[in-house]
């Protein structure tokens, strides 16, 4: 709607804005009947003062007397034609100065350009679009979603019902459809029965109604929704959702299981059919302070080492790299490998000391409910006073008190999870448990993936986000079995061997150096051939099954563009 009739004809669709114009023209007519009076009396006193103009006349001496022009070159005589005269120069500086501005700005032109505004809101998508993913609402989900999406160039739009916010949205550069969440109308215009995934992440009612609706539309379109409450799981999937996850649960599992204080010394983080991929904390234990050369990882267990964490930076590992107490090693390997990488390592049995939870909200809890599967010891520190009554190992005080976090054990223990859903409280106490302890894993909770890097500053070992937590299991669902989005910007991604590689090794591809990408499987003839050796020679049949950041995975299709 860039037109001019077009905004007119979307203005005049509007009823308030009718009512408005019919009210401009009604004070319109009303200014012309004045016109016309007073330039029928100008006649009439030009003619008691003995003296006679034409018609024309009449409207020019009103409209420059009313204007508060008065170029003086036509003025009466007599009083009364005097008081006349004041007369139409009073209306017309009411009439024409105050009213008739104010009442073509208010009526008219005020609606125009608010029209003109909501025109520029999209409300019908293009009538080829298909396979593009369908999100309802706007929140840090969404972003780290279409962040992804863009990545893969997968289409979307985004569902909101504020002209206003999708007016904003449109500034910012995303693709935005205008329309009640709950309006069947708007997925027949957003072509749902033709989407790969409709994505509802709003409160449980909301998305059991968009669920419900959507089915109206689409009965076998994909639905992904987020459930806040356990019982709510069964709703949703009564309503029509296909995956349905409580990614607060998720997350608060996702940092119990990366505690010192676990039962085992490593956590799967992805799986690609027999291939495992985990994390591997290595503070307090015997591979701190050597060489990757040294431990001899793969000669002693099979598992293969395909990058390092290191403070929210991720690098690949070589020879001389050395690992430090704050490492998260990166392993890729069958479950035996995994299970004989814990055996070499050393078994945890487990610390007396409880993990600190920082904030008993639904992560904390969710923590707190997995460390207790886990039998590892925990307190919860937590403002509100009615969360104490829950259970006795929940300290209520506030977290950035010295003497409540003495209390819960912060000089003893071996972990702390910060789970706050405000970033800037978490960073605030961040800070303040690194300068306690300077030797504590501290584990923190990000609602904003741009606050990632900012948490690792401020001391954080390890930074789990709600959105990109959340923003991969969605993805992954569209892309199953092509690409695996792991944890924080690492993805696992399959394609087929490029022409300029074939019938060489892997050593002699460079593909780590060129890319930073590193082949971690071969599959061949439908075999996975998991942590092939250097000397494998890569046949132009084969697919790598590869890992990588994304940067690195956009540098691979950038040096090898001609892959299949």
């Amino acid at each position: 709607m860039k037109y001019l009739p077009a905004q007119i004809l979307f203005l005049l669709q509007d009823r308030r804005t009718r009512r408005n114009i019919r009210s401009l023209t009604e004070f319109l007519l009303v200014l012309g009947l004045f016109i016309t009076a007073y330039s029928l009396l100008f006649h009439v006193i030009m003619d008691f003062e003995g003296r006679e103009f034409s018609f024309i006349t009449g409207f020019y001496w009103t409209l420059t007397v009313m204007s508060t022009l008065g170029f003086g070159d036509i003025t009466f005589q007599s009083d009364i034609g005097k008081a006349f005269s004041i007369l139409v120069l009073l209306s017309g500086i009411i009439f024409l100065l105050v009213m008739l501005p104010f009442t073509f700005i208010q009526f008219f032109y005020a609606p125009f350009l608010e029209a003109q505004s909501k025109s520029r809101a999209p409300r019908h998508l293009a009538e080829d679009i298909e396979n593009h993913v369908i999100i309802t609402g706007f929140d840090p989900i969404t972003i780290a979603l279409v962040e992804r999406l863009r990545h893969y160039h997968h289409d979307f739009v985004i569902l909101v019902p504020d002209v206003q916010q999708a007016l904003d949205l449109v500034d910012q550069g995303y693709k935005v459809l205008v329309g009640e969440l709950d309006d069947p109308d708007t997925y027949h215009r957003a072509h749902a029965d033709r989407a790969a995934l409709v994505v509802a992440v709003n409160d449980d009612m909301k998305n059991t109604t968009i669920a419900y609706t959507v089915r109206e539309i689409a009965p076998k379109v994909p639905i992904a929704a987020n459930a806040d409450l356990d019982d709510s799981v069964d709703i949703l999937l009564l309503a029509g959702c296909s995956h349905v996850f409580q990614f607060m649960n998720m997350l608060g599992q996702s940092l119990a299981r990366r505690t010192l204080g676990a039962q085992t010394r490593s956590n799967v983080i992805g799986r690609f059919e027999n291939l495992v991929i985990a994390e591997a904390p290595v503070m307090r234990t015997r591979l701190v302070n050597r060489t990757i050369k040294e431990i001899g990882l793969r000669q002693a267990t099979g598992i293969n080492i395909v990058g390092l964490w290191n403070r929210g930076r991720f690098s690949l590992p070589k020879p001389e790299t050395r690992i430090e107490a704050s490492t998260v090693l990166v392993l890729a390997g069958s479950e035996d490998q995994l299970e004989a990488y814990g055996k070499y390592v050393g078994e945890t049995n487990g610390v007396s000391a409880p993990v600190l939870i920082l904030g008993g909200g639904r992560v904390g809890m969710a923590a707190a409910h997995s460390l207790r599967g886990q039998n590892v010891p925990h307190r919860i520190v937590e403002k509100n006073p009615r969360l104490g009554a829950v259970g006795e190992n929940i300290i209520v005080g506030s977290a950035a008190d010295h003497e409540t976090l003495v209390k819960a054990g912060i000089n003893e223990a071996a972990s702390v999870f910060i789970t706050t859903h405000s970033d800037d409280v978490n960073i605030y106490l961040t800070i303040y448990c690194r300068r306690l302890r300077s030797d504590i894993q501290i584990i923190s909770r990000a609602t904003l993936d741009r606050n990632i890097n900012v948490l690792h500053a401020a001391g954080a070992d390890l930074v789990m986000s709600h959105a990109s937590m959340a923003a991969n299991t969605i993805i992954n669902i569209l892309t199953p079995g092509r690409i695996l989005m792991l944890t924080e910007g690492l993805n696992i991604f399959r394609c087929k061997v490029p022409p300029q590689l074939a019938e060489k090794s892997l050593l002699e591809s460079g593909i780590r150096e060129d890319t930073g990408c590193s082949v971690i499987a071969l599959l061949r003839a439908g075999n996975l051939r998991i942590n092939p050796d250097p000397s494998a020679v890569l046949d132009k049949d084969d697919e790598m099954v590869m890992i990588g950041t994304a940067e690195s995975e956009i540098s691979f299709n950038t040096v090898y563009p001609d892959k299949k």
